[in-house]
């Protein structure tokens, strides 16, 4: 059995009306949605989702990054690990649009990242969903941020002060 082919996900954010919409035609009122020099932090509840209570988005476009961590419903849960996803982001006035490159990093605290999502990615690139110059952006980004959380033994928050991103990660 292959693997399915998912197309592409763009979000857009209204920065204004505090609003996340999807591809899939669903959309999230946020409830942080606050432009920051080094990108754009958000966050939601996520009420459908049986284990995760919030998530928390952070674009990094200069770095081509999406950063999300889902804070688990029960406090005695571990949560998950912190995703670095690829994306190309624009930014119009108010909006903030993003476009998921299939491919990322999960960096578990503590653990070495490891490159996630790969399978998908290539079966985008191999069914033409990802053309060819998002698809090198993807591999470019996730390699060098690999590289650069491994300079820093794989801490998180050693390579967001290195990016001059000096706010606290995960924010809870």
């Amino acid at each position: 059995m292959g693997t399915a082919i998912t197309p592409q996900l763009v979000d857009i954010v209204d920065i204004a009306t505090a609003v996340r919409s999807f591809s899939s035609g669903t959309s999230h009122a946020l409830r942080v949605c606050q432009v920051e020099r080094w990108g754009l932090r958000m966050e939601y509840t996520t009420p459908d989702d049986p284990f995760s209570d919030t998530e928390i988005t952070w674009l990094l476009p200069e770095h081509n990054l999406r950063l999300t961590q889902q804070k688990p419903r029960s406090r005695h849960a571990k949560g998950g690990p912190s995703v670095l996803s690829a994306v190309r982001v624009l930014r119009d006035g108010r909006y903030w649009r993003s476009t998921d490159l299939l491919l990322g990093l999960a960096a578990p605290g503590g653990a070495a990242a490891r490159i996630v999502n790969s399978e998908e990615f290539a079966a985008a690139v191999a069914g033409r969903i990802l053309r060819v110059g998002n698809a090198d952006l993807a591999m470019c980004t996730v390699h060098r941020t690999l590289e650069e959380l491994s300079r820093v033994r794989h801490d998180l928050s050693s390579w967001l002060a290195h990016k001059h991103i000096f706010e606290v990660w995960p924010p809870y």
